[in-house]
């Protein structure tokens, strides 16, 4: 990376495991559950365990790889430091791609959800209006300092988790032994397990983004693994127990088209239905609060890298955050959010998240032959079985996506290269200009 780093190291192992479970749980896990069902039936607890099987030799991989550096960027660091400039920048762009989208139209979901206890924000100036103020809310919070935003996380979180612990854990009482099958009798068939895997992954994407501020966390050779495998490990319990309830309170869970706020009414009552309603806006919220905190920083670690220009490199000498990059991402989310349809590239959006997956393992041959920049390295167990049960993993889901994704994808990652060699040729005229 060209430079040192600029940015103040206050994220913590607690912060990393903040944004890797903010990252996790948004408004998917309020829905996943009814299209798990309707898939698996009684079977679809396994699913959850099945995927976080996956995901967790998926970020075994990226603790390592995690653990090895001390700078900002996380993918784009990885992919830049074994394969050169030009893989990382398309790396760059993907992930930040994927974020800013799935922000945009997570924030257009929890305005959507606020508009049910006031009508007013559900279309025209009203929805506008809350859309950019919320933008702006989280933006200003970020450009505070990393400090007032993990703050804002960890109250996020706590509320979160609320609804959701109070379903697991009272729900635990409404199960009945027989309602699930002693044997194997109608055990779904593998094309129904392929397509509730894709589902239901979809519900655990999103921690990677919490590898990208390595250059804001104290001691990351510690604090990365740490915070990836605990989130991993409390998020994958939680849903299993969800589901599990899920499937045990809501009558024609299959059909329901709010699964968590149903179980809540039947479990609590016209209360319980307004606490997970209130819990979907909570969590959305702590979802997009992690997106502003780690998405700038995929375009402040491009700048270092010279693919973007300076400009968005910019650190704020009171904050020492990116304020550059955090009102640059504000300003395109705030368009998109209020302009655009986001359902191609949200359509391309798993696929590219395994896709970076894949290239970050891929990585590892390269960057383990390599002294690491933090000191203190992991080095994951069993030599190279974990990475190729990884890469194997993701092929599999790969497989299952369908081809106008990829094509989509395809021609974003054209354009992406346009770009960058449209800056590399700016640089060289620039060059001997700045030689004179």
């Amino acid at each position: 990376m060209a430079g040192e780093e600029k940015l103040s190291r206050q994220i913590t192992a607690w912060g990393i495991w903040l944004l890797a479970v903010n990252g996790m749980i948004g408004a998917g896990i309020f829905a996943v559950p009814a299209g798990a069902a309707a898939l698996m039936g009684v079977w679809s607890p396994l699913v959850y365990v099945v995927c976080a099987a996956l995901l967790g030799l998926i970020v075994a991989c990226f603790a390592e790889l995690a653990s090895r550096f001390k700078s900002t960027g996380g993918p784009v660091l990885y992919v830049s430091s074994a394969f050169g400039r030009f893989a990382g920048f398309q790396t760059g762009i993907a992930v930040y791609a994927t974020r800013i989208t799935a922000f945009a139209a997570n924030v257009n979901l929890m305005v959507a959800s606020i508009a049910f206890f006031f009508p007013v924000l559900s279309d025209g100036p009203g929805r506008i209006a809350a859309l950019i103020a919320i933008i702006a809310l989280l933006a200003g919070i970020n450009i505070a300092g990393a400090k007032p935003a993990m703050r804002a996380m960890g109250l996020l979180t706590i509320l979160k988790f609320l609804p959701l612990l109070a379903i697991a854990l009272v729900g635990l009482f409404h199960i009945e032994p027989s309602l699930f099958p002693e044997n194997s009798t109608g055990f779904p068939e593998s094309a129904q397990w392929s397509a509730a895997v894709l589902l239901v992954i979809y519900a655990f994407v999103g921690w990677e983004s919490a590898v990208i501020p390595a250059g804001e966390t104290r001691n990351p050779a510690r604090s990365m693994p740490l915070g990836l495998f605990w989130a991993l490990g409390v998020v994958a319990l939680l849903y299993v127990v969800i589901q599990i309830v899920s499937v045990a309170v809501v009558p024609d869970l299959a059909n329901s088209e709010r699964a968590l706020v149903d179980a809540g009414a039947i479990l609590f009552g016209p209360a319980g239905a307004l606490l997970l309603t209130i819990g979907v806006i909570v969590s959305i919220g702590g979802n997009a609060t992690g997106t502003v905190v780690t998405a700038p920083r995929l375009t402040y670690a491009m700048a270092r890298e010279k693919t973007l220009p300076g400009w968005f490199g910019k650190v704020s000498e009171r904050t020492h955050v990116p304020v550059n990059s955090i009102l640059f991402f504000a300003v395109i989310a705030s368009v998109l959010a209020v302009f655009g349809d986001f359902f191609a590239l949200a359509a391309m959006s798993a696929f590219v998240r395994v896709l970076i997956y894949v290239g970050c393992i891929a990585t590892m041959p390269v960057i383990r032959k390599r002294e690491p920049e933090s000191g203190h390295a992991m080095r994951l167990p069993l030599g190279w079985t974990i990475p190729v049960l990884a890469v194997l993993g993701s092929l599999v889901l790969l497989s299952q996506v369908p081809l106008r994704s990829m094509a989509i994808t395809a021609a974003f990652l054209m354009i992406a290269a346009v770009i960058y060699f449209a800056m590399q040729w700016i640089s060289s005229r620039q060059a001997p200009e700045d030689a004179r």
